[in-house]
């Protein structure tokens, strides 16, 4: 007899949003300045000429791909997460086309921990690490204050002990 799995209802933060697009922006703009410093060398020291084609290919992809994961990726990232737990599982799901719906047992969870980098801290958001056995899976830009009862109800209910530093 199976039990039946309810769908995640838990939404991640609004802020979500404005984290991938800062992100993602850093991302692009590093790539966008070193395509540059290419083509610069490839204009004063005569590379072969192919080489200019495909930095110029890359720039207009680059652009692209800089348009869709900075306006339009990260709403749709943030409209289609979800997470849920209960005693028995924690549940993340995502993605539209390609969507992915992860159950993970309570008993499989052997670590839950907390991620904050600069740009996360600057909105009050964190991400729950949960690891097992085979992988690490990560439910992204919680509100810190839920972050930490997540974390702390996971290790409650996997039975993880925290260790005091």
């Amino acid at each position: 007899m199976y039990q039946h799995i309810e769908e995640p209802k838990q939404k991640i933060s609004q802020h979500a949003i404005n984290v991938w697009r800062i992100t993602n922006t850093i991302g692009h703009f590093i790539f966008l300045i070193i395509i540059i410093v290419l083509l610069t060398l490839h204009a004063n020291f005569e590379w072969y000429g192919w080489i200019g084609y495909v930095l110029w290919i890359l720039l207009g992809l680059d652009i692209i791909s800089a348009i869709w994961s900075v306006f339009f990726e990260p709403i749709l990232l943030q409209k289609y997460w979800r997470y849920g737990i209960n005693k028995d599982f924690v549940q993340l799901k995502h993605g539209k086309w390609n969507m992915e719906h992860q159950v993970i047992p309570m008993t499989k969870i052997q670590y839950v921990s907390l991620k904050q980098g600069p740009i996360l801290r600057k909105y009050g958001l964190s991400s729950v690490s949960i690891g097992t056995m085979a992988s690490t899976h990560e439910i992204p830009a919680i509100q810190e204050d839920e972050a930490k009862t997540i974390r702390d109800e996971i290790a409650a209910l996997a039975k993880i002990k925290e260790v005091e530093n």
